[in-house]
């Protein structure tokens, strides 16, 4: 049996899906994986998968190298003739799809998150949905990080009975043990994990801490992630005066996460974020927007603080609000997140839910 993976980045298929290609693997089947070359491709090859590069334009709509990029999901499909294609991201999910199609070859597709195409209006977002009807219409299933997604799809006709939710991409729980919490030595330290753009919330989140740290100076803020869009000069300037701690890309953020006494994640939309579930099997707490995609992964009050997305002053207010509770409640937040994250969101869940799409197709 053959499983063939189209995706457009290394990092994401290594951090959030090896198990499944190591279960696959384990299992008997030859796991092909497609997607543009970087650094985490030598790390899937050690598992066993085998590679085949492909070109993905994770940020541009360009007709010309779109219409490339099925023809050659088409060739790898002839080539190496898979049982099962799974497809993750937008144009992997979309020409994928019309790839397996053309070729009548059995595929399994995740919505991962809408995206910005789809979050703004305009014409892109017509263009967009108009493509996922034509890529999603023969997959045998198509899994939703949350329940407002998938009901989104359904709406607009894209989609039908052949969905399921699954818990994002679930969290390895023995990856992110439960770390006992700092120890109570004055210093509150808030911790940021992600791209820094604006889509993220990094301008809302940025103003917060200069305000924060006006009134309170036993606040630390550590952002970790590297710069998808140019705020270089101003995490400089910041980092100088003392308000942020920049730390850049870190390819393993468990020792932060650690060090923490609350994760802050101000994005504008999300599938299911992957940086809240590693905090909250760590035992942090979470401050995240209140958005489809993050309020999902705590309970207010109990594992962690929601607020309004785009709003600074609402940010703000949230971050004063974790500030002054006591010590011991703190820490019982965390240990409720953790909690969660076993009742919910174990990877596991997310790798039975596949295996029962694919073993279905080989009985």
């Amino acid at each position: 049996m053959k499983v063939l993976i189209l995706t457009n980045f290394g990092m994401g298929l290594y951090k959030f899906r090896k198990e499944l290609l190591q279960e696959l693997i384990k299992l008997g089947y030859d796991v092909y994986i497609s997607l543009p070359n970087d650094d985490y491709i030598p790390f899937l090859q050690d598992i066993g998968c085998k590679y085949i590069r492909s070109q993905v334009d994770r940020r541009k709509t360009n007709l010309i190298s779109d219409l490339m990029l099925l023809f050659s999901y088409i060739k790898i499909i002839k080539n190496i003739q898979p049982d099962v294609v799974l497809t993750y991201t937008i144009k992997p999910n979309v020409y994928g799809g019309i790839a397996c199609r053309m070729t009548k070859v059995l595929y399994i597709s995740n919505i991962t998150g809408l995206g910005t195409a789809i979050e703004n209006e305009g014409l892109l977002k017509k263009l967009v949905l108009k493509l996922y009807k034509v890529g999603l219409k023969n997959a045998k299933c198509v899994f939703f990080q949350n329940e407002p997604s998938r009901q989104f799809f359904i709406s607009k006709g894209i989609v039908k009975s052949n969905t399921k939710v699954i818990p994002g991409s679930g969290v390895n729980l023995e990856q992110y043990k439960f770390e006992e919490y700092p120890k109570n030595d004055g210093i509150i330290r808030f911790l940021y994990i992600g791209r820094i753009m604006k889509a993220k919330g990094i301008d809302e989140l940025l103003e917060a801490a200069q305000q924060i740290k006006k009134k309170y100076s036993n606040v630390e803020f550590d952002i970790v992630g590297f710069c998808e869009e140019d705020y270089s000069k101003k995490l400089k300037g910041l980092n100088s005066s003392g308000i942020i701690r920049y730390h850049g890309l870190k390819n393993d953020v468990r020792e932060f996460i650690k060090m923490s006494n609350a994760i802050i994640l101000p994005s504008y939309h999300e599938g299911t974020s992957n940086v809240l579930l590693e905090a909250s099997s760590t035992g942090r707490p979470v401050l995240a927007s209140n958005i489809t995609g993050c309020k999902e992964t705590f309970d207010e009050g109990i594992s962690g603080f929601g607020f309004e997305a785009k709003s600074t002053e609402s940010l703000i207010n949230t971050i004063i609000k974790f500030i002054e509770l006591p010590y011991d409640k703190k820490k019982q937040m965390g240990i409720a997140a953790r909690k969660k994250m076993e009742r919910e969101y174990d990877r596991n869940f997310v790798i039975d839910a596949y295996l029962e799409q694919i073993i279905q197709k080989g009985e």
